[in-house]
């Protein structure tokens, strides 16, 4: 009897691996979360700044530049994780830019918003950073969604018109991480209705000068 040549060995061995790979348990699908609907900020009668304002992309390091959502193992939130399976539609960095550039537009606070623009062209600049965005465990067995970003605008000419750390802390609604996801966002908006009253009254010291 003629040895197995190397295709068929090859052949035997692929059928194997696939036979096992049947009693391998199924892995779980990714599960995608979006941004929730933004909170409409109060509309100026009028645009608060003659110039354009532009968002740009909001920074993060390490954890918080990826798509998966992060939990805190402890209510310090000393200690962190990733999800495996259950990530952000878009990294938070676009997610909080996008959002933050339909709240301003909506309360009227430019006559133009928008995420790029010519560095020639004079503008106000918005920047951000994401220094804290996850859910955190409560000692009374709850969570809550825990939120610090530090936002800056800079005049026209490059000087900062404003430059501050917020945080906001909201708890969820229930254990379901839809509900943490949703929780985020509300601090997320609290921390932006803060900074538009920053950004107006920074303004009205300016045309106060």
């Amino acid at each position: 009897m003629r040895p197995a040549g190397p295709m068929a060995l090859l052949m035997l061995l692929a059928a194997l691996f696939l036979a096992g790979c049947g009693n391998v348990p199924g892995v779980p699908d990714h599960t995608y979360f979006r941004m929730s609907k933004p909170q409409q900020l109060p509309r100026s009668e009028k645009p608060v700044f003659v110039d354009p304002i532009v968002v740009g992309l909001f920074e993060a390091n390490g954890l918080y530049a990826d798509r998966a959502l992060i939990y805190a193992l402890d209510p310090a939130a000393e200690e962190l994780r990733q999800f495996h399976y259950q990530l952000w539609t878009d990294p938070p960095t676009r997610l909080l830019q996008r959002r933050l550039q339909i709240e301003l537009r909506e309360a009227n606070m430019a006559p133009l918003v928008i995420q790029a623009l010519a560095a020639s062209q004079g503008a106000v600049r918005i920047s951000g950073e994401i220094l804290r965005f996850e859910r955190v465990p409560t000692p009374e067995g709850g969570h809550i969604a825990s939120v610090v970003l530090r936002l800056r605008a800079d005049r026209p000419d490059g000087t900062p018109l404003t430059n501050e750390i917020y945080h906001a802390d909201v708890p969820a609604a229930d254990k379901r991480l839809i509900s943490a996801t949703e929780a985020m966002f509300a601090a997320v908006d609290q921390i932006f209705v803060e900074f538009h009253a920053d950004l107006i009254k920074s303004q009205e010291l300016e045309h106060a000068r």
